[in-house]
């Protein structure tokens, strides 16, 4: 190349370049999960209905009690639940049934303010398994020993007393019925406490 000679260079003009104008940034996405708030007020909502089922058969079960007189006011014949041991189980059962269910409730509250939270959920999930277990049990004893006083056995010799005891066998038997419907609610709980902690 001559010292005389000229070089030219082409430089590639840019396109109209915005002035004051930043980078345009997504705004952030809500969190998601938001449903677990409305089940954990559904969890609140169905533990006040198992306190009621489960006072309701304790209460129930507690003071069945008939007695019928036979010849003289001296001679009575008299039905109980505390003539029978699955009876007074069942009793207990269940009050211990709505005392944890009245025990829970703060727990459920906590999940309401923190439908995100792992811990406390947890614990209710694991919590209201053992206690479904224990009203399960206490339920079908109970409804054992109803079927019997309803029917008898004629195999054993135990006859059916509900015909002479109508007014026991029928609280006894509202007793049995609002322990399952305490069980429904309880297996309703256990189901929606697993589905929330499987999409956390």
């Amino acid at each position: 190349m001559k010292s005389g000679d000229s070089t030219t260079i082409n430089v590639q003009e840019s396109g109209p370049i915005s002035k004051g104008k930043g980078p345009v940034l997504a705004a952030p996405l809500p969190r998601p999960g938001g449903w677990k708030k409305g089940a954990a007020i559904f969890d609140f909502v169905l533990r006040l209905g198992a306190v009621v089922a489960a006072l309701a058969a304790a209460a129930t079960m507690g003071t069945s009690d008939q007695t019928l007189p036979f010849f003289t006011q001296f001679f009575q014949f008299q039905a109980s639940y505390d003539d029978l041991p699955t009876f007074q189980f069942f009793v207990v059962a269940m009050a211990i049934v709505a005392g944890y269910l009245v025990l829970s409730l703060p727990f459920s509250i906590v999940c309401i303010v923190r439908p995100h939270a792992v811990g406390p959920r947890l614990l209710l999930l694991v919590l209201d398994t053992v206690v479904l277990t224990l009203d399960t049990a206490a339920g079908a004893a109970a409804a054992a020993i109803v079927y019997l006083a309803h029917n008898g056995n004629p195999n054993t010799n135990w006859l059916a007393i509900c015909q002479q005891f109508g007014d026991f066998c029928q609280k006894v038997s509202g007793a049995v019925v609002a322990s399952f419907a305490s069980v429904v609610v309880l297996v309703t709980l256990v189901v929606v406490s697993a589905i929330a902690l499987r999409r956390v």
